[in-house]
């Protein structure tokens, strides 16, 4: 069963919804979670798991998750998760603590993309999913809110780092979120009057003493100024201890660090950067693409004028060429599977390789020994051969590799010095890459 990988698909903003509740073990397991189950399939909707994710997958059904239960389960947890075969994108968690332990239900749910809630009955659905659980279970705490927002407050423990999680629980209202539930202890220790009187696009009191809040009509529009201005009021309502400028302040920091930014990279890196950007965690991605915007690799210094190189010092430059010849070799078969076109050595190859290491963070995955002996050696080869084939350089072997040339125009480039430089680090892999010192030989060859 194939099914859609979450992590797999585009990098971009998501829903996340984190609920922690308590309930009382007073009859079985599965009766237990049947008011769970029942309330995910009337509310999901169209982002309704349909895989059920055990030591195995299976279709989603009630026995498919007792069965995942069963399997995964250890004598005071158990787990499962489950997942879509279809857009939208979930990735969803269910842990159970049980006896001897105080029995705990603890659900994650993630769908991608976040633009999925743009609809605000999408929006009254989830809401109400939560309301019915955080109804029928006691809830410890739990929020709704844009993943990638939540990043950004630097913890995922509903603005708690775990320290401060381990010793104090939930004494205080750290953050809030679009969506929130405040379990009926935390209602106590802030005042249940207080909380009921937050200044929130829906404020309701639940049954079993706990209160939901809701800041704003939709969560995908949690950046707006409007958004932020409420979430600021909600919060320092809740934390009159806080100052509202300085919260807004926070939360409009974060907006501007969510904000699209136009890519605007230097043409000749733009291939390789653009790719490295795709990499990137949604919730960092515009700030790489502005420090990118702005970055330009150093000029190569691997090189010197053509008519100072240095000559040949080998007794039968073809047998050197030919070794260079075999030391290129030696990349093609250690990326042919991960990179294909590294086959063709052209200057399009050379990007792909260049992010084959900078995704790999080859420098710091290897052994210094391995990239020394064998990278290092292929690397310079593979680049020099680059050069003679598409700038009509020709080698100027050495004894030494570092001191081999490939003369291109009026300059003459020193591959393997290059190489070494390039196996600095993971930086070094855009500061040197291949790509950038073939564009730049390109220019100058004439």
């Amino acid at each position: 069963m194939k099914v859609l990988k979450f992590h797999g698909v585009k990098p971009e903003d998501s829903l996340k919804l984190m609920f922690e509740a308590a309930f009382v073990r007073q009859t079985e397991l599965q009766r237990e979670l049947e008011p769970f189950l029942q309330t995910l399939e009337e509310y999901a909707g169209e982002w309704m798991p349909d895989v059920v994710n055990g030591k195995r997958r299976r279709k989603y059904t009630t026995a498919a998750v007792w069965k995942a239960l069963e399997e995964r389960g250890y004598e005071r947890y158990t787990f499962c998760g489950f997942s879509r075969t279809k857009w939208p994108a979930l990735d969803m968690f269910l842990g159970l603590n049980l006896p001897p332990l105080p029995p705990m239900i603890d659900i994650m749910v993630r769908v991608k993309p976040l633009a999925f809630f743009s609809e605000a009955e999408r929006c009254h659905q989830l809401v109400e999913m939560v309301r019915a659980w955080a109804s029928r279970y006691v809830v410890t705490h739990a929020a709704a809110h844009s993943a990638d927002d939540k990043e950004l407050t630097g913890s995922p423990n509903f603005g708690r780092d775990d320290e401060t999680r381990r010793r104090d629980g939930f004494d205080k209202v750290y953050e809030v979120f679009w969506l929130n539930v405040f379990g009926p202890k935390l209602v106590e220790t802030v005042g249940r009057e207080r909380v009921l009187s937050t200044p929130a696009h829906r404020v309701e009191e639940l049954p079993n003493g706990a209160i939901l809040l809701v800041t704003w009509p939709t969560v995908t529009d949690f950046a707006s100024p409007e958004a932020r201005r409420a979430q600021a009021r909600a919060h320092v309502h809740l934390r009159p201890d806080l100052d509202f400028d300085t919260v807004l302040r926070t939360l409009q920091e974060r907006s501007a660090m969510l904000a699209p930014v136009e890519p605007r990279f230097d043409p000749d890196m733009a291939p390789l950067l653009s790719r490295v950007v795709d990499r990137a965690a949604s919730h960092e991605r515009q700030r790489r693409i502005a420090e990118f915007n702005v970055w330009r690799p150093p000029e190569p210094e691997e090189w010197r004028p053509a008519d100072s190189a240095l000559p040949s010092d080998v007794e039968d430059p073809e047998a050197a060429r030919e070794h260079y010849d075999t030391l290129a070799e030696h990349l093609v078969a250690l990326l042919h599977t991960e990179v294909p076109s590294v086959f063709e050595a052209t200057p399009e190859s050379l990007t792909e390789v260049d992010f084959y290491f900078w995704r790999e963070e080859f420098p710091k995955s290897r052994l210094p020994e391995a990239i020394e002996q064998y990278a290092i050696p292929a690397i310079g080869a593979y680049l020099g051969e680059v050069l003679v084939r598409h700038l009509g350089g020709s080698w100027i072997p050495r004894k030494k590799l570092e001191e081999a040339q490939v003369r291109v125009g009026n300059r003459v480039w020193f591959p393997f010095v290059r190489a070494r430089h390039y196996m600095g680090s993971r930086q070094a892999l855009l500061d040197y890459s291949l790509t950038w010192l073939y564009r730049v030989a390109e220019r100058h060859r004439s």
